[in-house]
């Protein structure tokens, strides 16, 4: 399961071609407008968006290989401060989960895939559905993963680059790592463990489902951060500290957005109907719900 995760370059181009995909179609839709590619343009513009903050991320990864002394002090401080304080040791739930090959392979496989898949369905589904809705929820994960990219210049390590302290990595040694060669023992895009992206977002789609949706089933979304705080901990991949500056962030970009236009943009019935709110990238083809 080597490089799962798509490299920044390989997001920065394929946004690029989603840019230009989305500038033609609504160059093309303009002379021959059809119901059928009308919503393509804005379709095509979003995915670009959410796949060049997604090299971005990865970037910032890159460039936080510097200093990698200091980054593996700085984890050290983290968990010694975390056990100060009397929090569970990540490492005992790592021991707890290793004799048990099937929950680590498949823990290795949850980090890898639903970080960055579970996402991009909600927001599709959000979209398409819930169209009035939808910018509520990407703008969240914008400002929360920008929030995230500015700490992250700090370089981290995360938790399995401190051996000394009890962590393994299991997903090198399971053959699952979804990051590249190493070079002089650290690997690029590894010193951003602080803070977790991957709580930050699995948090905003559990809000989003639950204030989007109706019915008792949206609640079963609440089982997708608690797996993804589990997962982060026992791979090794985070501490408990880099969860929660993460959840931290994000209550602040919900009370940022609250303060400029209220929480009823979230999912209120009040909030404008998908008709009223115009197409990003051309008012006179708006998306309503299929």
């Amino acid at each position: 399961m080597q490089n799962l995760t798509l490299t920044w370059q390989t997001s920065g181009g394929t946004s690029m071609v989603l840019f230009g995909a989305a500038y033609a179609v609504k160059c093309a839709t303009r002379t021959t407008p059809t119901s059928r590619v009308a919503g393509a343009p804005a379709v095509l513009w979003e995915a670009g968006t959410l796949l060049a903050l997604f090299a971005l991320w990865q970037l910032v990864g890159h460039l936080s290989v510097m200093s990698a002394d200091h980054a593996l002090d700085r984890a050290e401080w983290i968990h010694r401060t975390e056990l100060r304080l009397g929090l569970p040791d990540e490492a005992s739930w790592q021991r707890a989960v290793e004799p048990h090959p099937w929950l680590v392979t498949a823990g290795n496989y949850y980090y890898a895939t639903m970080h960055f898949g579970v996402m991009l369905a909600v927001l599709l589904w959000l979209f398409l559905r819930h169209r009035d809705r939808y910018s509520w929820a990407r703008n969240t994960v914008v400002l929360t993963t920008a929030a995230c990219l500015l700490i992250q210049f700090i370089p981290v390590a995360p938790p399995r680059m401190l051996p000394d302290n009890g962590f393994a990595d299991l997903a090198a040694e399971y053959g699952q790592s979804v990051y590249g060669g190493a070079v002089g023992g650290v690997v690029a895009d590894q010193l951003s463990a602080m803070p977790s992206v991957h709580v930050a977002w699995c948090v905003i789609v559990a809000v989003a489902v639950v204030r989007v949706a109706r019915g008792p089933w949206r609640w079963l979304v609440v089982l997708h951060p608690l797996i993804t705080v589990i997962v982060v901990v026992v791979t090794a991949n985070h501490f408990w500290a880099d969860g929660l500056v993460a959840v931290a962030l994000l209550l602040v970009v919900y009370l940022v957005q609250y303060a400029v236009s209220g929480w009823s943009t979230a999912g209120d019935e009040s909030s404008s109907s998908p008709a009223e709110e115009p197409d990003l990238l051309d008012a006179r083809t708006p998306v309503g719900r299929p």
